[in-house]
């Protein structure tokens, strides 16, 4: 019986892509996923409808934070995987609506955990966010580091759910790896992240908003080299080891629990990104430099190295050519 993968969040930026490069390689999908207003949900019914062009997909329009809904179609699908990407995201909108960071980011996540206690999963995959090391100074970023000091509503919300996964691995045997995403840009982005809209602004002309007045660094990391580390992931269960750990293995000591980077492992400087979205377009921006911003970071950068190890990862898209193919995208979907 081919491997059965169940996807919350699956109109959803990552959510979407993932779905396809498993359908891509054949296997069955079950896309849930709460259609919700955080931002046009036209884009999110045209992703949809990209994958409801394949056999081996099925879809349930349903909120993570609904058990009953949640529960009945899991139990009907019976997948060995659970890929869990449905979240509230954004850092900004945290501050504004905290509650609703509360409801989907920890208790659906205690829902998924909750499910796939009782179904006995294989493996399920949680997303959780780079945003997650906050205040650290020390760069790059390695999963073993410690990360007490988060600066965002956001990121405490993926802090919880990461612990709340290993009390559940830990109580219930239950393999999980947990995914820290920095920063994933590309075609069938999300229109609230910044790339997004200074592409927006350059072409009507408008003026753009740039925190701590350019000096921000971020690893950007193109969607593609996203679902190729998820893809290879799925197989790399995670199990208590007592001899054989990898070098700097966040592997857990007393649950089958990992926590891994997935970036580009390259600091890239706000100013530069926005250049070369200016010399596609062949347009300049119009700048409007602001004080840092409430909740952000100014920089983050990705150590992968633990992730190689495991799954050969290896980032292959440099963001000259990741910025010209969300263009591409861009131009086409708006024209």
């Amino acid at each position: 019986m081919k491997t059965k993968i169940f996807i919350t969040g699956s109109s959803g930026f990552i959510g979407f892509h993932v779905a396809k490069k498993y359908l891509d390689k054949g296997l069955k999908v079950h896309g849930l996923d709460s259609m919700n207003n955080y931002y046009d949900v036209n884009l999110k019914r045209s992703r949809l409808k990209i994958l409801n062009k394949y056999k081996n997909f099925s879809f349930t329009k349903g909120n993570i934070t609904n058990y009953k809904i949640l529960s009945k179609t899991v139990s009907k699908f019976k997948p060995s995987i659970i890929i869990h990407l449905a979240a509230q995201a954004g850092v900004r909108y945290s501050i504004e609506n905290p509650k609703v960071y509360l409801e989907s980011n920890i208790i659906g996540s205690y829902h998924i955990l909750e499910i796939a206690k009782k179904m006995k999963i294989k493996h399920l995959i949680m997303a959780s966010s780079s945003s997650i090391y906050g205040a650290n100074k020390r760069f790059p970023f390695r999963e073993i580091d410690r990360t007490d000091h988060q600066i965002s509503f956001y990121a405490a919300t993926k802090k919880s759910s990461e612990s709340l996964a290993h009390s559940y691995s830990n109580l219930w045997n239950l393999p999980i790896t947990i995914l820290r995403f920095f920063t994933v840009y590309g075609p069938w982005g999300r229109p609230d992240m910044a790339y997004f809209k200074f592409t927006k602004n350059i072409l009507r002309g408008k003026k753009i908003e740039i925190f701590n007045k350019g000096k921000m660094y971020r690893d950007y990391t193109y969607i593609d080299d996203i679902t190729d580390g998820v893809y290879k992931l799925s197989s790399k269960i995670p199990k208590i080891k007592k001899n054989k750990r990898f070098k700097n293995d966040s592997l857990s000591h007393v649950a089958p629990i990992r926590i891994l980077n997935i970036g580009n492992t390259k600091r890239i400087n706000l100013l530069d990104f926005i250049y070369t979205l200016e010399k596609i377009l062949g347009k300049k921006a119009k700048k409007k430099f602001m004080p840092m911003q409430k909740g952000d970071v100014q920089s983050t950068l990705s150590d992968t190295s633990l992730l190689r190890r495991i799954t050969g990862y290896n980032p292959k898209t440099k963001y000259q050519e990741g910025i010209k193919k969300f263009l591409n995208w861009y131009l086409n979907y708006y024209n």
